[in-house]
């Protein structure tokens, strides 16, 4: 599902990331362990087309992240580690705007089905700028999940959650 060759970024003269070659199949789980700076930000980015690669190749689903971005882009569910929420939009009308961008065909079924996963159907009326930063971050989660995608991308997706949160 995802196949990482040869991975490398740099920032100027600084190395990011060095070779980096990994591969993750379908039902699969990875998760990135390493101190800031380590470069999984970076990895995760490079992965989900939202920046280039200094060298490598990265195919997600058999395309190329950056020949094919569009098709990769329909198949990744990402959530950054700071999510780009609207706060004057509602939890909905937010949910149904990132729906019609991901091109999702029936947007009120897939809106209830992450308001439920996610467990913010109760705010679902709620300005997302009067959310706790928990909530907040479950929203973040539920417009990852959006378009039902076939990989889930997440950056420190428990960031402000507190411990209930977490294991439910």
């Amino acid at each position: 599902m995802i196949e990482v060759e040869g991975l490398t970024k740099y920032y100027g003269d600084a190395l990011a990331l060095d070779h980096l070659t990994f591969e993750v199949k379908k039902g699969e789980i990875l998760g990135f362990l390493g101190p800031n700076g380590a470069g999984k930000t970076t990895t995760m980015r490079i992965l989900t087309g939202y920046m280039p690669p200094s060298d490598g190749q990265v195919r997600v689903g058999g395309y190329d992240v950056f020949n094919d971005s569009l098709e990769v882009r329909r198949r990744i569910g990402y959530m950054p580690e700071t999510v780009a929420l609207y706060p004057e939009m509602s939890v909905y009308g937010y949910l149904d705007f990132m729906a019609a961008i991901r091109g999702v065909k029936d947007r009120e079924t897939a809106i209830d089905r992450v308001l439920d996963a996610c467990d913010i159907g109760d705010v679902r009326d709620k300005l997302i700028g009067k959310l706790s930063k928990g909530y907040r971050q479950r929203v973040g989660l539920a417009q990852a999940l959006i378009h039902d995608p076939a990989v889930l991308v997440l950056d420190e997706p428990t960031i402000g959650l507190d411990p209930r949160q977490i294991l439910s």
